[in-house]
């Protein structure tokens, strides 16, 4: 079968993202990236793409040149990967869903939820396909919580703690000139770029989408304290949210980049009527099991126990870890699968349908955007 022909926009040279999101495109051999819009600096976006092996002729100066000519062209791109700041998410992926191509974009959805909702218009109104990469629904590991979780066997599910704690904005970074991470500092801090959420949108966004992924029982009600510790930040650097789930289920999660010593911690732990789970990023190989009254139990991936669904998004054996980036490709060769089944005219591995789409992507910006509302009313209680 051959390779599905990739567009980038954004993940210049600079950018951490977008050199993830090609590293995951290449890893299972689905995607051919052939064109990019990689900066908005055209002698930057040249030079970037000649470094990643596009040629002259298909970098451009900006998104819309873009997506007319690759649009017109016979082998012209069948997808694109948007991996910008937050603010230019939705014009990007309108522009390319008005032109029938299908669009992978980065996390969250949009920066408000006035863009979200025209966003969901333009993926209903266009015939491509779409795809949001929350990257940790993508784990083996995480994936066999959500079918543990479903099944029932750890009982009607009571209480969900989720944090995501990181250290890397403890000092001022968006302020150091000098500071090789400025550059991402300064947009995520900058509300008019990253939106009125700051770490509840840039990874708290990811706590709340995987304790979703995993019960997918409903939010009925939050309230929300946010903080910002460094002076003259824009945004929140700091997230304490209670959650009230429907039928009677309590929630609590953490987000913080200002939290030394920690760096991706994102944990999740999920208590039933008969036992519980939990699951850390920074160990995804391994998920705790603990049926009450039984011995507790640490199933490895890859190892006894692996459901079906872990095993089809494992590819080497137990001992050799999988982590940030096989979870990324992951969701790119689900996505492959679908865009192949469309070209095929077939149903598409029902599996593979758990990459993030527009519906979830619409709740990540209602939740950053309720914990925003909540916070600025002194921690009000607000419905979902």
């Amino acid at each position: 079968m051959s390779r599905i022909r990739l567009g980038m926009v954004g993940g210049g040279q600079g950018a951490f993202i977008g050199s993830v999101h090609r590293i995951a495109a290449r890893l299972d051999n689905k995607y051919n990236l052939v064109a990019g819009a990689l900066t908005s600096n055209p002698d930057t976006s040249k030079s970037s793409a000649l470094e990643i092996g596009i040629s002259e002729e298909r970098s451009y100066s900006s998104y819309t040149e873009m997506a007319e000519k690759e649009s017109s062209r016979e082998d012209g791109i069948e997808a694109v990967s948007i991996v910008t700041p937050n603010h230019l998410h939705f014009p990007v992926a309108e522009c390319f869903l008005s032109k029938g191509i299908h669009v992978i974009c980065d996390k969250p959805l949009t920066h408000n939820l006035d863009d979200a909702e025209k966003f969901l218009k333009a993926v209903e109104d266009s015939k491509a396909l779409f795809a949001l990469t929350h990257n940790y629904t993508g784990y083996p590991m995480v994936r066999q919580a959500r079918e543990i979780c479903r099944s029932g066997k750890i009982g009607k599910i009571r209480v969900i703690q989720v944090e995501y704690p990181q250290d890397w904005l403890t000092t001022p970074l968006e302020s150091a000139t000098n500071s090789p991470g400025n550059k991402q500092a300064s947009w995520r801090t900058d509300p008019s770029k990253a939106g009125a959420g700051g770490c509840i949108g840039d990874i708290g966004s990811h706590a709340f989408n995987l304790a979703d992924f995993i019960t997918g029982v409903d939010l009925d009600e939050l309230c929300a304290d946010l903080s910002s510790f460094i002076k003259d930040r824009k945004n929140d650097d700091n997230a304490h949210v209670l959650l009230r789930y429907k039928d009677n289920i309590k929630g609590m999660l953490w987000s913080s980049q200002v939290a030394p010593g920690n760096e991706n911690a994102l944990k999740i732990r999920v208590y039933g009527e008969d036992g519980g789970l939990e699951w850390e990023q920074e160990n995804p190989n391994y998920l705790i099991l603990d049926i009450y009254g039984s011995p507790k139990q640490t199933i490895r991936r890859s190892g006894f126990g692996t459901l079906d669904t872990a095993n089809r998004v494992t590819r080497i054996p137990p001992g050799h870890p999988e982590g940030y980036l096989e979870g990324f490709a992951n969701l790119y060769s689900d996505f492959a699968e679908q865009i192949n089944a469309k070209k095929e005219k077939r149903d598409p591995d029902p599996q593979s349908l758990l990459v993030p789409n527009i519906s979830d992507g619409i709740k990540g910006v209602k939740f950053i955007s309720t914990v925003v509302e909540s916070s600025t009313k002194g921690g009000q209680w607000l419905k979902f």
